[in-house]
């Protein structure tokens, strides 16, 4: 069965830096477009980060431009964000997300990792 797996979430101060790893199996990992989501207390998810199977292309939401990276290992069958900067309005539970390219949706999910940073 396919599974994705995120770690890396805790508690930050305002201000500075945590990664975020996803681990993929049951799926060839080089074969999709890999992504990061999140959702906060009574607000819709919405997009972070994506990055195409090639990892030669990558798109961020304006809210985290320049502040976040997003890179994969197929070798590995990981991908992570970094995330530095970081800010109170960024808490929220961070989703790793998986779709077989850019013509079709986001269909493969994890269980999300929860991001708190305090002011």
């Amino acid at each position: 069965q396919i599974n994705l797996v995120e770690s890396g979430g805790g508690l930050v101060q305002a201000g500075g830096s945590l990664r975020l790893s996803c681990v993929a199996s049951g799926l060839a990992f080089s074969s999709y477009d890999m992504a990061w989501f999140r959702q906060a207390p009574g607000k819709e998810r919405e997009f972070v980060a994506r990055i195409t199977w090639t990892g030669e292309t990558t798109r961020y939401a304006d809210s985290v431009t320049g502040r976040f990276t997003i890179s994969r290992d197929n070798a590995e069958n990981t991908t992570a964000l970094q995330m530095s900067s970081l800010k109170s309005e960024d808490t929220a539970i961070y989703y790793c997300a998986a779709r077989l390219g850019a013509t079709v949706a986001y269909n493969i999910w994890g269980q999300g990792t929860q991001v708190t940073v305090s002011s």
